[in-house]
């Protein structure tokens, strides 16, 4: 099962990203593309997944794009890391639990190998760092599954601006922080992308029927 690897190195915007992916997932359906793996940054936007509400902005002057991935309202700018994919399940197993986990794992080894712990809750989808007793958010997830294809993906904060997360309640949660890997850790992660997506390939061969 090939998986088309792409790269972008300047920022695109959410709506053309989305508009790609969506794209893709009809090719796939119809057996005219490969699997996608898609990094790339984004410009400054809020985003609101399916089960988005209108209580998560605290700054009512910021604008948030509603869209029909899975989750709550977050924030995409410089300094993050976005991970799209679209993933034909239906030629690996329809098991949508299975596939979250395998995200959750990639995001959780490939951060161990920089010396950085996080964990999953099933409580609060995402991945999380404890900090001194104060949990924060370190990456987030959102998917949606259309015709057995899994598209969206995930996004980890580098060293992007997270004072634009006091505009929102990020994701809903109002208990806990937000971080990045800079905050963590003072380290060079410019090769996390590609461990990310060595990971993601690995553990995808853990999806089959």
């Amino acid at each position: 099962m090939n998986i088309e690897i792409k790269k972008s190195k300047n920022p695109v915007k959410y709506r053309d990203a989305i508009e790609f992916m969506e794209q893709r997932l009809r090719d796939i359906d119809q057996e005219k593309s490969n699997d996608l793996i898609w990094t790339l940054q984004h410009e400054d936007i809020y985003t609101g997944g399916t089960s988005f509400d209108e209580n998560e902005i605290i700054d009512k002057t910021i604008k948030v794009l509603k869209t029909n991935r899975g989750g709550k309202i977050t924030y995409h700018g410089p300094g993050q890391l976005v991970f799209y994919f679209v993933i034909d399940l239906k030629k690996r197993k329809k098991d949508i639990r299975k596939f979250i986990s395998i995200i959750e794992a990639t995001i959780i080894n490939t951060l161990k190998s920089y010396q950085i712990q996080t964990f999953s809750d099933k409580k609060n989808i995402g991945i999380w760092y404890n900090d001194n007793s104060q949990i924060k958010k370190i990456a987030a997830i959102g998917i949606r599954i259309s015709k057995w294809i899994a598209y969206h993906g995930f996004s980890i904060n580098i060293d992007n601006n997270i004072k634009k997360y006091d505009s929102i309640i990020p994701c809903g949660i109002k208990d806990r922080g937000i971080t990045n890997l800079m905050e963590i850790k003072r380290q060079n992660y410019e090769n996390l992308e590609n461990r990310l997506i060595d990971n993601f390939i690995s553990n995808l061969k853990n999806l089959t029927s």
